[in-house]
């Protein structure tokens, strides 16, 4: 997987005194079989060499039909599309017209899509992830994913709700580089289908399988 890829994945899953976030998260693996929001990202680097932190800051749309197929279409400051149509998972880069194409099966487990979209349930969701209803933050209940296999990239994943809805994803990575997802406009159970999780690599684009 080229460390591009690899980012835009981890960019883009118990019990405790706080039950909240567990509760959030329970009630939205059952009732949001579907869902579209708005949302933006800002990604945050660990300082080197006594540089200040630097942030960058994108935005688009994401789209998900559980299990296993979702959209992420960034629009700001550069065009990629992030696919997965519940067999392969693609990735259009727009400016380099290429578009990397890997095994769905194979790229997902651990990933912050799989708290989203990928599993059907919160059982799925806890064969992959330790999960832990963490205090209440920023107007949010929270919950730490954890993920249980220790040789990825992805290092934790904290899921904010308001009340049922999902707010925001906050994702740590082994580098220690920080990406908080916001969303808005949320739609929950919106109709769609199948064929909205179809993706055809423009005409001349390159196409690297992994």
């Amino acid at each position: 997987m080229n460390k591009r890829f690899a980012l835009l994945l981890i960019a883009l899953g118990a019990g405790s005194a706080w039950a909240g976030g567990l509760e959030s998260l329970e009630a939205f693996m059952r009732t949001a079989k579907s869902g579209r929001a708005e949302f933006t990202q800002v990604v945050t680097s660990p300082p080197k060499d006594g540089q200040a932190t630097k942030a960058r800051t994108s935005s688009g749309s994401f789209e998900f039909l559980r299990p296993n197929r979702f959209k992420f279409v960034y629009r700001k400051p550069f065009e990629q599309t992030i696919v997965a149509d519940g067999q392969t998972l693609w990735l259009y880069d727009a400016d380099l017209n290429q578009v990397t194409q890997r095994q769905q099966s194979m790229a997902l487990g651990s990933t912050p899509a799989a708290l989203i979209a990928a599993a059907p349930d919160l059982r799925g969701l806890q064969a992959d992830f330790n999960l832990q209803s963490e205090p209440d933050r920023d107007g949010l209940q929270w919950v730490l994913a954890t993920p249980k296999a220790k040789d990825g990239q992805l290092q934790s994943v904290r899921v904010g709700f308001k009340v049922d809805e999902l707010a925001a994803l906050e994702i740590m990575d082994s580098f220690g580089q920080r990406s908080l997802i916001s969303f808005s406009k949320v739609e929950v159970n919106p109709a769609l289908g199948a064929g909205a999780f179809q993706f055809k690599p423009p005409a001349g684009a390159d196409v690297l399988k992994q």
